[in-house]
């Protein structure tokens, strides 16, 4: 019966993958370049390295894991036409994407490389500025058949591993190309920063060649995001943000805040405390410290659906690692991702 379960664990899991919608983070202000391409570069530096780690438990069967790892630089700083002064920037970046379900019997994986360029539209002490981005992804999911037992290599005497389980086309899934883009348009003052976007991956729908059906392809996500810091005090920094993603027939956003506080005599370190709403689903507590160039941030969903109920209620959390390097300005106003 555990065996039954357990199948049929994995088909549902299958078909509600085969929809091809992209992992998400409670953090999506800890991965920028997984929410627009017109974000990257964007920061209070030289360059910006990221890892975010996932961890969702739904129901008895093992955990949904997703991780990123991504770096973001602006380049050819010295021949970008009027780039003194906070100006143009070109901005290179990438991102390597896992996750994985039933114990890693479903896994899928991508790579991608974005540029952006972000262009200042006006001095003073209030800045404008516009920035497009543009990405390319190569992704790649496939099963693995040693995590699951099939019909035919039951003997009688029980499942025998070794037999073949005429599945392999399934295994052999090819991989796929598809195209991002986004916009983001920013102010900036002397004492606050807003940015506001709009972002679209899978422009093209590529084919995931999924069971080897060619009707199946990957649906277009479209995401809009906006963020607004600002500075209560000389120690204290506010900060808004929110998002909202459709990809097919998932509908989500979330919005929150969190307050940053520079300890006395050391303005090197925050402290940070946040709060999220997540699609009628969770609310999100989050702590994070900065330090220097260095963020850190984790973060719990805590249920409010009904889901909530459940003998097996969800379990998830999260972990963001910001890492910002080289002629970083002595005076910024924190954000979360810059």
């Amino acid at each position: 019966m555990k065996r039954v379960k357990f199948f049929m664990c994995v088909f549902v899991l299958i078909a509600f993958r085969s929809n091809a919608q992209d992992p998400s983070f409670s953090q999506f202000f800890s991965s920028p370049l997984n929410i627009n391409p017109a974000l990257t570069a964007n920061i209070n530096a030289d360059w910006r390295a990221i890892a975010n780690f996932r961890n969702q438990w739904i129901g008895p069967a093992s955990p949904y894991i997703t991780g990123t790892i991504s770096y973001d630089a602006k380049m050819f700083q010295k021949k970008i036409p009027n780039v003194e002064n906070d100006g143009n920037v070109f901005g290179l970046g990438g991102m390597l994407m896992y996750d994985k379900a039933m114990g890693g019997v479903v896994k899928s994986s991508y790579a991608s490389m974005d540029v952006s360029y972000k262009v200042k539209l006006s001095s003073g002490e209030t800045k404008h500025y516009i920035t497009a981005g543009f990405g390319t992804i190569y992704g790649h999911r496939r099963i693995n058949f040693a995590g699951i037992d099939f019909e035919e290599q039951f003997t009688g005497y029980g499942f025998n591993t070794n037999l073949p389980t005429g599945e392999s086309s399934l295994s052999s899934m090819k991989g796929y190309f598809s195209v991002s883009t986004g916009l983001l348009y920013s102010i900036k003052t002397q004492n606050s920063n807003f940015d506001i976007g709009v972002s679209a991956f899978h422009v093209n729908k590529p084919k995931q060649t999924f069971l080897q059906d060619e009707n199946q392809y990957i649906p277009m996500r479209k995401v809009a995001h906006a963020n607004f810091e600002t500075f209560l005090s000389e120690s204290v920094v506010l900060s808004l943000n929110g998002i909202y993603q459709s990809q097919s027939t998932a509908k989500y956003y979330s919005f929150g805040g969190a307050l940053g506080y520079y300890l006395p005599y050391n303005s090197d370190f925050m402290l940070n405390a946040g709060l999220w709403y997540w699609s009628k689903n969770a609310v999100i507590p989050y702590l994070g410290i900065s330090y220097q160039d260095y963020q850190f941030g984790m973060s719990y969903d805590v249920t409010t659906s009904k889901l909530n109920q459940a003998n097996d209620k969800p379990n998830t959390w999260e972990l963001s690692l910001i890492v910002r390097g080289k002629n970083k300005p002595s005076y910024v106003i924190p954000c979360p991702w810059k």
